[in-house]
This record gives structure tokens, C-alpha cells and sequence, in this order.
């Protein structure tokens, strides 16, 4: 699994038929930074995955990608590589938290 910002969403009304209905949301991967590992640094890359667990813009969640992402349930049978599979309460590194959830609400 993966640690990721959710950037936005993708819609495409045009797809695969194992596809319908399902929430796409555009991910920034996060990196625990090797400088300073009491922070994040955003990856370069961004990534399409489905979404199975509600997540919305600007929350940090987990994904898997790969033949795991498929083990998401209803996914069996699509074509999909990556797939969100929760939402982050908080991060802790070297004893430290790093990210906080309730600290990143916005009112």
C-alpha cells in the first residue's frame, strides 16, 4: 500500500463496462521526505484509481496498485491497477506524528 493526496477526480463517460458507476479520483503519491523525515514531499507522478472507500479532495488515503488493486471487492473482473482502499487518520514516523487528519480540516 501506498500513502497519497487526493489532487481531484477524472470522469469519463466513455469506458469499460466493468467500469460503470464507479468514482475515479486523481492521486498525488506522498513521500516521507529522506532529508526530513518528519514531513511529506509530494511524488512527481500522478495516478488514476478507483475509489472504494467515499474519499474527497484534499484527504490523504491509502491505495494499492497492481494485481492487489483488483482484490478490492467488485473489482475482480475490471481492468483496474489502482484503487483506494482507505482513509488516513494520521501518520506517524520516528516517533513523531507527521500528519494529522483533524489538523488538515478546513472549515
Amino acid at each position: 500500500m501506498f500513502l497519497a493526496r487526493v489532487e481531484g477526480s477524472v470522469v469519463a463517460t466513455k469506458k469499460d463496462a466493468s467500469m460503470l458507476g464507479r468514482k475515479l479520483l486523481l492521486l498525488r503519491p506522498m513521500l516521507v521526505d529522506e532529508k526530513d523525515p518528519t514531513r511529506f514531499r509530494p511524488g512527481v507522478n500522478t495516478i488514476v484509481a478507483v475509489d472504494s472507500v467515499g474519499a474527497g479532495e484534499g484527504e490523504m488515503v491509502m491505495f494499492s496498485q497492481g494485481s492487489s488493486a483488483r482484490l478490492a471487492p467488485g473489482l475482480k473482473s475490471a481492468p483496474v491497477d489502482a484503487v483506494v482502499v482507505g482513509i488516513v487518520d494520521a501518520v506517524e514516523v520516528l516517533g513523531r506524528q507527521i500528519y494529522s487528519a483533524s489538523r488538515e480540516a478546513k472549515p
